[in-house]
């Protein structure tokens, strides 16, 4: 055949277009055998009951199916043909496209036996390997067609809808039906149809056998040829590495094994005629016991070769070769394969660190770059399908080796990214080697060319002047590089305009999409080696591989490979925030530890035995043993001996090594970022570890004390912050918004927070017990004090209450959380004052003649025994004091420690108070008191206790009605107050300057409730205060003149609560007192309850 003719074939374009639509509709028979196989994704005919009686029938009768005559087989069909035709119609034309390609194969290997075309790998590489691809491609199809079961009813019940709309049947469906026929036995059938080609195959097929011997060698062999190795012959390191089969050199293993096998199977015959055929094809056998179809697609290659050869006449041999490879596979290729990946890892590990300490070296050594991945390529793969496939032998630790994958992978990882990071000195290098040497040898050769075609001769002449006008320029210009018309096969070209596409066949690691169960054991198994830690950042970086499988042909796998992969890189990078956060939460929670020995409740003891350091002789020997002081734990004899902490900080530096490799990466167009996935667990955490730390219990009301779980949230932010270089997070935004979430009722999982908790412990444990008499406020102390009782359990409220845990809580939930503690206690006052208003509504009548004959005491007297519920006012308003002077503690705590913080902005609010007058418009008086309450200021007017009453008016009350209650509330509370001195706890106590029945609180109580309601009703709050403080004087003097003693044992302190009155409120003087009250009576009361305090004090002889 002539040279024109030959060119008029166009082989190589034929060829680069079937492979491409080869593996297109391998792609798309593959997802229809993968769709049919699960329930959730079954086309909706196969999955209708009604329809299975009719599926019945077609794979029965298939292809011979007469749609008149099997009517009433196939009435449900008709029914439903045109959603049937609809549903099915991609997976009929999928069979179709199978057809077509069939018919294209032939055509072309049927052209290419005619032109008696040569075939040598390293001679005419990219012809050779594209013809052995197709022909692998093409048996793979029919394989996978044959593995399909349900391809007979898919084509059928599609051939049947179609012929019941249109009349007719489809022009493809008897050829295609025939076709199906005889692929149910595939591999003799390709026998037959590889008979004509087999001289063509396997000519292409013994072209390997020198490489493949060469490159299928155990790692002993690798390693004393100094396999990958810079540094076995430095004096050569930047001498170019070179081959006359330069591609072959980073030809993948597996797809040569590939090749050798398929192409036997097709050629069956060759292996009888020629030594070097068997010697080929046994040695295939022994590398592997699976080979790839398609994705997850394997091929158990010794079963069904034997399947073969049994049914052929004159192999037994073969069948008795076939079974020694097989044990031979079974024994060594394991052990095989384990070894050379033990290689691979020393031999990446010291390329990676030259190459990234010498980039320059890129150039020369370029070649080693990219056999060192399609090596690694090959083992994974080979691996991850071993896996995958082989369930039972007698070695599993040969297919397993799943801890140390991750480092292989991970190298893998950093030589790609080494090589994109420097693939301008590739390019510069590469550039000059072409122009300055590779130009002038092709120019000698063609000069020296005997005989050469004026076409080729045109050709190769193009190819000289091409290369010989790279310049450097280019490089730095960045201009694109575009060396597809000249087809040379050489790898240095592929360099410079390919390298995307040359990584790709190198290192592609696509295919292990589609091995979720391996891939992920292999990551457990990383995970649970502390030395392979840092390389585990591999496994996510391998999900950006997986969109490289999506192919154009086969559109619908998209979602699903694109939710895989984001799945599995979730999945990996999830787990490795968990381990890295309870790293992080354990070592914070050994930090807590030791910060909380040096809380100064534990230093009791150590007083105790300094103070008794005398009488220690006399202990006896069983005397409790020493406890270890703080600071103990860090004083260690010897280097070796770890402790928790040390195995805690190995871990966690293990874990931000991999975490922090890349800062970003790309997963099917979605943008990755490693680090904020440490960032979410540790915010999680966190938030959990410091609600642990109050230890709240609602059952038993149990709670850390506020100061003990700021030193402990101390401890563990300090050691987060500690944090920030060496895990390479923003610490200070994790801490701000744990932290800012503390001060909200609910975090962001809903939880209940530090807000929430210590809002609920104070409200239901300690002002509930203060209602009940339990606790009593000791305003000497500055804090609620428990009143000892016999049976009970001991329970200190000053050590929950006083001015440092005040402080402590102010620190903890901050000015939000302390609004909502605010507005809880304030809903309470709120529902007191309603209950209050109730009462005054029972004893309107009553209390309005008591309000108009104040100045009466006879008739006073008279109309007092009329009330009702007294002492159930006189409670709730002990209560409302209660519950408002439990605010003012938690106020002032806020106030010092926001002057602590931010006193910059303490400064002008506290000048902004104080420029308010009686002459301030109210609500500009409100709104700057509620800046300053939010502040922790104390205010005239409570803007909280305003707005809760505002909102509680009693219903069906006119304005003037409400007011009028308001008015009378305070009468009421003024006339009984004379009742407080029949109650024995209402006795002055001058240790805790309190009552013991907390009616103290009332003063707070009374003033600031009447500063509220009349706030209210714009009306003027002195005047009415004037007028409570002369009822209450007008009250309490007639007690004077009681003779019974019971109620009138306790004057004189109920008497000293017009001293905490005036005290109290700002509207109020001792002067408008002593006009209501003469001031010596108060200061006889006081001289005589201090005497009686005192009296109480000396113990009775």
């Amino acid at each position: 055949m002539t040279l024109p003719s030959v060119y008029q074939h166009k082989f190589a374009e034929k060829l680069t277009i079937l492979n491409d639509r080869g593996r297109g509709v391998l792609v798309r028979i593959y997802n229809i055998k993968k769709s049919c196989a699960d329930p959730r994704t079954r086309p909706p005919p196969l999955g209708d009951k009604a329809l299975e009686p009719c599926a019945r029938f077609v794979h029965k009768k298939f292809p011979q199916l007469d749609v008149r005559s099997g009517t009433q087989h196939l009435g449900p069909v008709h029914k439903d043909k045109g959603d049937i035709a609809r549903a099915l119609g991609p997976f009929y034309h999928s069979f179709v496209d199978v057809l077509e390609f069939r018919d294209h194969v032939y055509e072309l290997l049927n052209t290419i036996d005619a032109s008696q075309c040569f075939f040598d790998i390293n001679v005419n590489y990219d012809f050779t390997k594209s013809y052995l691809d197709l022909v692998v491609t093409y048996v793979s199809l029919i394989l996978l067609l044959a593995r399909t079961e349900d391809r007979r009813v898919l084509i059928g019940l599609y051939h049947c809808a179609h012929e019941m709309i249109h009349g007719t049947s489809d022009p493809s469906f008897a050829r295609l039906g025939q076709m199906v026929l005889e692929y149910d036995h595939p591999l003799k059938k390709l026998a037959e149809e590889f008979g004509p080609h087999t001289k063509a195959v396997t000519s292409a097929l013994l072209s390997l056998h020198f490489l493949f011997a060469r490159r299928n060698q155990a790692a002993e062999q690798w390693r004393s040829d100094q396999l990958l190795s810079l540094l076995g012959s430095a004096g050569t390191m930047l001498s170019p590495a070179s081959s006359d089969t330069m591609a072959c050199e980073y030809l993948s293993l597996e797809v040569m094994e590939r090749w050798i096998i398929l192409g036997f199977l097709a050629c069956p015959g060759a292996l009888g005629t020629s030594p070097q055929c068997l010697e080929l094809w046994r040695l295939a056998l022994q590398g592997s016991l699976h080979v790839t179809l398609v994705r997850d697609e394997a091929l158990a290659v010794h079963k069904v070769t034997e399947e073969l050869l049994g049914s052929l006449k004159g192999y037994g041999k073969r069948v008795a070769d076939l079974k020694e490879c097989k044990e031979h596979a079974v024994a060594h290729s394991g052990a095989l394969h384990r070894g050379r990946r033990a290689y691979l890892r020393g031999a990446l590990r010291e390329l990676e660190a030259l190459l990234a300490d010498q980039p320059g070296l890129l150039g020369p050594k370029a070649l080693f770059v990219f056999m060192a991945l399609s090596f690694c390529r090959d083992e994974v793969s080979w691996l991850v399908r071993h896996a995958e496939h082989v369930t039972k032998t007698k070695t599993p630790e040969d297919f397993v080796d799943s801890s140390h994958v991750a480092e292989l992978l991970f190298l893998m990882e950093q030589l790609r990214a080494l090589v994109r990071r420097r693939a301008g000195v590739l390019q510069r290098y590469h550039v000059q080697y072409l122009a300055r040497f590779d130009a002038l040898v092709l120019s000698d050769v063609i000069q020296n060319l005997s005989v050469c075609p004026e076409e080729e001769s045109i050709i190769l002449s193009s190819f000289v002047s091409s290369l010989s006008a790279l310049s450097l320029k280019q490089v730095e210009d960045k201009e694109p590089f575009d060396f597809a018309p000249l087809r040379l096969d050489w790898f240095r070209l592929q360099l410079l305009d390919a390298l995307e596409d040359l990584l790709a066949e190198a290192s592609d690691l696509s295919d292990l999409g589609f091995y979720p169960r391996p891939v992920e054991k292999m990551f457990t198994a990383t995970m649970e080696e502390p030395s392979m830690l840092r390389y585990s950042i591999a496994f996510p970086l391998l999900c950006g591989h997986f969109s490289r499988c999506h192919h154009a042909m086969c559109p619908e796998e998209y979602p699903h490979l694109k939710a895989t992969a984001l799945g599995l890189c979730n999945k990996f990078l999830e787990e490795m925030a968990r381990q890295a956060s309870a790293c992080v939460m354990d070592a914070c929670a050994e930090q807590h530890n030791l910060s909380e020995k040096l809380l100064p409740k534990h230093c009791a003891s150590t007083v105790s035995k300094a103070r008794n350091k005398k009488a220690s002789k006399q202990l006896s020997k069983k005397a409790e043993p020493e406890r270890d002081k703080p600071g103990t734990e860090s004083q260690r004899k010897d280097r070796t001996l770890t402790t928790n902490m040390d195995k805690l900080h190995l871990t966690l530096a293990e874990l931000s090594l991999s975490l922090n490799h890349v800062p970003k990466f790309t997963v099917f167009e979605h943008t990755v970022t490693p680090a904020e996935y440490l960032s979410s667990h540790l915010e999680t955490r966190f938030t959990k570890a410091i609600v642990a730390m109050a230890g709240y219990s609602q059952a038993t009301q149990e709670v850390a004390r506020p100061s003990e779980v700021l030193a402990g949230l101390g401890a563990y932010v300090t050691f987060i912050q500690s944090l920030g270089q060496f895990v390479g997070l923003d610490t200070g935004r994790i801490i701000r918004n744990v932290l800012l979430q503390q001060t909200q009722p609910r975090d962001a999982a809903g939880e209940q927070t530090l807000t929430t908790i210590y809002t609920n412990w104070y409200l239901e444990a300690l002002l509930r017990q203060a209602s009940t008499g339990a606790i009593v406020l000791a305003p000497a102390l500055q804090a609620f004090a428990t009143v000892p009782r016999e049976g009970e359990p001991a329970f200190s409220a000053a050590e929950f209450s006083d001015v440092s845990e005040m402080r402590a809580l102010a620190e903890l939930i901050g000015p939000y959380g302390m609004k909502f503690l605010s507005d809880n206690l304030m809903w309470h006052v709120g529902s007191q004052v309603g209950e209050l208003k109730k009462l005054v509504t029972e004893n309107m009548d009553t209390l309005v003649q008591l309000r108009a004959n104040s100045c009466k005491p006879e008739q006073m007297a008279a109309l007092l025994p009329r009330l009702t519920s007294t002492d159930n006012v006189l409670k709730r308003m002990t209560i409302i004091g209660e519950i408002l002077s439990f605010r003012a503690m938690a106020q002032q705590g806020l106030r010092e420690v926001f002057s602590h913080h931010c006193p910059f902005l303490m400064g002008p609010i506290e000048c902004l108070t104080d420029v308010v007058t009686p002459d301030t418009d109210i609500q500009v008086t409100l709104s700057i008191f509620e800046l300053a309450s939010a502040a922790g200021i104390p205010c005239e007017i409570d803007p909280a206790l305003v707005n809760v009453l505002a909102g509680s008016k009693t219903d069906g009350l006119s304005p003037e009605e409400d007011y009028k209650v308001a008015c009378l509330l305070l009468v009421f509370v003024a006339v009984s107050l004379p009742l407080l001195a029949t109650d024995p706890a209402s006795i002055y106590n001058t240790e805790t300057d309190g009552y013991n029945n907390n009616i103290h609180c009332l003063a707070k109580a009374i003033i600031h409730v009447s500063a509220a309601l009349f706030t209210i009703h714009n009306k003027n709050i002195e005047t009415h205060l004037k007028e409570f403080l002369l009822l209450a004087s007008v009250s309490l003097l007639q007690l004077g003149q009681e003779t019974d003693k019971l109620r009138a044992r306790n004057r004189d302190s109920v008497a000293l609560l017009l001293q905490l009155l005036v005290a109290e409120s700002s509207f109020l003087t001792v002067d408008m007192l002593e006009t209501c009250f003469p001031y010596v009576l108060l200061r006889n009361a006081y001289r005589e309850v201090c005497r009686e305090n005192l009296l109480g004090r000396v113990p009775s002889h």
